[in-house]
């Protein structure tokens, strides 16, 4: 009997079904039980929260106890961008909380000609920084351009902004930016 591939086909299809509906007439058969849906949301004390990394805008759960200490961090399901998924910068959020115990509470500095980072004060590093801006736009300020025209600019200063920055903060940075005469000023998601 020479079996064509059609023929092969419907026999396959008809004993198929014939183990379903024997199946389904006879209860002592072993069936797969129905898929567990497992929910990705624990509705412990979970708030919402949109990725700082790189203006996706990849939406987030943070469930965090009473004391406020981060339990988890993971992808929002119902997030219509990320859908729960997350990159490797946004799977790393956690690294961001303030009950991170590696997480640098100082800022470090390193010495002119020197190999280490050492922690030093908020106030002397901030006090540095602004004397440091200061010395940088006084030593090549431009009131006047070639033609005699009033600029007050330094080109020797710029601003990168953020992606973590919301739109109040890049406007008041950018404000800044431009009251310090710079010229120089972009953000990251544009470059």
């Amino acid at each position: 009997m020479e079996l064509s591939r059609r023929d092969f086909l419907k026999a396959s299809g008809a004993g198929i079904g014939g183990v379903f509906l024997l199946g389904a007439l006879n209860e002592d058969v072993a069936l797969a039980s129905p898929i567990k849906r497992i929910p990705l949301k624990k509705r412990h004390n979970e708030t919402p929260t949109i990725c700082p990394y790189d203006a996706s805008g990849c939406g987030f759960l943070v469930d965090a106890s009473p004391d406020g200490k981060v339990l988890n961090i993971e992808g929002d399901p119902d997030h219509p961008i990320n859908r729960g998924a997350a990159c490797a910068k946004g799977a790393s959020l956690r690294q961001l909380s303030a009950d991170n115990p590696w997480r640098l509470k100082k800022p470090l500095y390193r010495r002119p000609g020197g190999t280490d980072w050492e922690p030093v004060e908020w106030d002397w590093a901030l006090d540095t920084i602004a004397r440091r801006m200061k010395a940088t736009r006084d030593a090549d300020f431009i009131e006047k351009d070639k033609e005699g025209n009033v600029v007050n600019r330094t080109e020797s200063v710029a601003c990168l902004g953020g992606s973590a920055l919301d739109n109040e903060e890049c406007y008041l940075l950018a404000k800044l930016a431009r009251a310090m005469g710079l010229v120089y000023i972009e953000h990251h998601a544009r470059i």
